[in-house]
């Protein structure tokens, strides 16, 4: 188990990372076209400014964050409607996402031991919330450095993208109308600092290994399979690599192969 400091310790450390990215930005480069169709980087960071308002009403105001989504449209409507409530100029926009992740990280380490905060379909507690924060800040980091040009040095926090990358693999299959497999799946793979992260039992037939980086990529929807490091061994594990999903709601669209060949998972 990590512990919740430490976790949101991280949190903050990538929150920081991004933040460097972007603010040196001009107001040309902020509309700048990234990775996900119709997304600028303006939209990158507007998105990560709202979902991080939702997570924060989840934590300090559970009948406010549920009153927003009653009678809400499907989850893919929300989150545009999101985004296009926190676009704003650059330097209000970041202002917002540094002050609204600011005070998630301090809500989120009051949140009391065992309490549960609702979430999209879902309850979840508090370090689960802040590991899918560091997921998502992570991910639409990648969509942004994508769009720059940049390749951002891979660091130890991608363990808890991996973590929950090996947590959502029932989701995967079952977002993808396919049945959740019951076998379960050894993941191996190489840390950034040099250590091997390991989950599942070590006698599972089925088998993922290669980059902890690919990996967090590929459960994130950065890249398609065929142009990342991972093995996979036995038919479970080989079917999961095309469904990977760390994200809730629908099926995302993925990436097509850098050659452009190729159906989208």
């Amino acid at each position: 188990m990590v512990d919740l400091s430490d976790l949101l310790a991280d949190l903050t450390d990538e929150c920081a990372d991004l933040d460097a990215l972007v603010a040196p930005l001009s107001v040309a480069d902020w509309a700048h076209p990234t990775p996900a169709a119709g997304w600028t980087i303006a939209h990158q960071i507007a998105h990560l400014a709202w979902t991080d308002h939702m997570a924060l009403l989840a934590a300090t105001d559970a009948e406010a964050f549920y009153a927003t989504v009653t009678g809400a449209p499907d989850v893919t409507r929300l989150v545009d409607a999101g985004v296009d409530e926190f676009l704003a100029p650059p330097a209000d926009l970041l202002a917002r996402w540094r002050a609204g992740r600011a005070a998630l990280v301090d809500a989120l380490a009051a949140v009391p031991a065992g309490e549960k905060l609702p979430w999209y379909g879902t309850r979840m507690s508090a370090s689960s919330m802040a590991t899918a924060r560091m997921m998502e800040t992570w991910a639409h980091g990648e969509d942004v450095a994508d769009a720059l040009g940049v390749v951002r040095p891979a660091t130890d926090r991608l363990r808890h993208v991996a973590h929950l990358g090996v947590r959502t693999l029932g989701h995967g299959f079952a977002a993808h109308g396919r049945a959740v497999p019951a076998s379960p799946v050894r993941v191996e793979l190489a840390a950034p600092g040099g250590d091997t992260w390991v989950w599942g039992p070590a006698d599972a037939a089925d088998r993922v290994s290669g980059p902890a980086r690919d990996f967090c990529l590929l459960v994130t929807q950065r890249r398609h399979r065929a142009d990342l490091a991972l093995r996979p061994t036995g038919p479970v594990a080989d079917e999961w690599l095309d469904v990977a999903q760390a994200f809730a709601g629908p099926p995302g669209d993925g990436r097509v192969p850098a050659s452009g060949d190729g159906v989208r998972p």
